[in-house]
């Protein structure tokens, strides 16, 4: 199949969309935590491909009725009067933008071999918006496609300092919600008030924060990541495999799913970089950062990576914790040590693989790119397998690939002996 994309033609202008109702016009607070700088230039951006189209009039309908809840998204970025340097919301109502165009291709043309992973395709499947700096984009732009077979893909941007996945998510199924039932109120209403995270007074930093820490090393790994191509690797990973990289950690270490396939990413991804094993590495998942070498990573069973992920998990699971990261942004207006890190998030509970609008769930629900962090989401079909979505550079994407895969096949002779003592009390147990 050829990985060209046709050419996206716009049946017209795009449109804002506005609440229905008449919302409240006011300034809304970021945290700290909303507030960092790397922030402001990422993006939550959702792709869903459907077999079956919805008319476009209907979904800015709905998308209306669910701004009013949502009218936040409905506003604008700006810099706050008494403070340049931070970001607010400014809830004016001007609205989200929708785009609308037509495509000569088939759903089953853009999922065939993972078509859609061509970063390439980015700019025909979300419409670029001519802005003079991000403030002016607006909070919320979606992009719908419709097709030649009878389907549709919806793109979905949102600025990821006004949310993050879990909201975005809930945002959308409440969307969904309304398009279904306009008449009904939504189950749990959004809440906008950010006041619970401002900044406490006295200022309390009782905790150490590696993730804000930026290492003086000599191998400048941003710099290198300039240099290089990168390309999108998506990998199904199954519950035999998860099954088996629990295995590894036993009987020593107990760990979730989670913990288990961070690890495992984390170590394959250092590995196919082959970095300077002296360096120092982050790995960076909600607040949590572990931090290791990249000698340790490479050569460290699989156990030792998850305790240092669990360690990580251990820190930040308090609200003390929560405080005293919004407090030493305060104090020093610090940012996150992004030179030396990996970004996971777990999409996997969000549930958009059951986005439905009235013509059936999605073929596909995921990410429309992967250049910022890695993802796990959730695989469409039943075989209940995680999709681990992730860019690396483009010469060594089968590398990365190679490590991830062949790895959870390898048997060390710890586990070899492990499997030996099992299956030998299964024997006498049978006598």
């Amino acid at each position: 199949m050829s990985t060209e994309l046709p050419v996206c033609v716009y049946k017209s202008q795009p449109v804002l969309i506005c609440p229905e109702k008449p919302t409240p016009k006011c300034p809304l607070y970021l945290s700290n935590m909303d507030n960092l700088n790397f922030l402001r230039h990422a993006k939550v951006e959702f792709l869903f491909v459907y077999r079956k189209s919805i008319p476009i009039k209907n979904l800015k309908s709905s998308l209306s009725k669910v701004l009013f809840h949502y009218y936040p998204l409905a506003g604008r970025f700006r810099n706050c009067a008494e403070d340049e340097d931070r970001l607010e919301v400014d809830c004016n109502g001007k609205g989200a933008l929708l785009a609308e165009g037509f495509m000569d291709f088939t759903a089953d043309e853009f999922l065939n071999d993972n078509a859609w992973l061509n970063m390439a395709w980015k700019d025909k499947l979300l419409f670029k918006v001519d802005a003079k700096s991000d403030l002016d984009i607006p909070s919320l732009v979606i992009q719908v496609t419709y097709l030649s077979c009878g389907g549709m893909l919806m793109c979905i941007h949102m600025n990821h300092c006004i949310t993050d996945g879990v909201g975005a998510s809930k945002n959308l199924h409440d969307w969904a919600h309304l398009h279904a039932k306009p008449n009904m109120d939504l189950p749990i209403p959004p809440v906008h008030n950010h006041d619970l995270l401002r900044p406490r007074n006295p200022l309390q930093i009782p905790f150490d924060h590696p993730e804000f820490t930026n290492i003086t090393q000599d191998f400048d790994i941003p710099k290198y990541f300039r240099t290089q191509q990168l390309a999108p690797s998506c990998l199904a990973i199954t519950q035999s495999h998860i099954q088996r990289l629990k295995t590894l950690c036993e009987p020593s270490v107990k760990c979730s799913t989670f913990e288990a396939l961070a690890s495992h990413v984390w170590r394959c991804y250092i590995k196919a970089l082959n970095l300077p094993s002296s360096l120092k590495i982050k790995l960076f998942f909600i607040y949590a950062c572990a931090e290791t070498t990249v000698n340790e990573i490479v050569t460290a069973k699989v156990n030792h990576i998850v305790k240092l992920i669990q360690n990580s998990k251990r820190r930040v699971l308090s609200n003390d914790y929560v405080r005293s990261v919004i407090d030493i942004i305060e104090e020093i207006n610090l940012q996150l040590a992004m030179s030396t890190t990996l970004f996971i998030s777990d999409w996997r509970t969000l549930g958009i693989e059951k986005l439905d609008f009235g013509e059936g769930k999605p073929l596909h629900a995921g990410q429309l790119s992967s250049e910022t962090y890695c993802l796990f989401l959730p695989q469409i079909g039943g075989c209940n397998a995680i999709k681990v979505l992730v860019s690396v550079p483009k010469k060594v994407v089968h590398k990365f690939e190679y490590y991830m895969m062949n790895d959870i096949l390898q048997k060390d002779d710890e586990l070899i002996n492990r499997e030996f003592e099992f299956e030998g009390k299964n024997i006498k147990s049978r006598i």
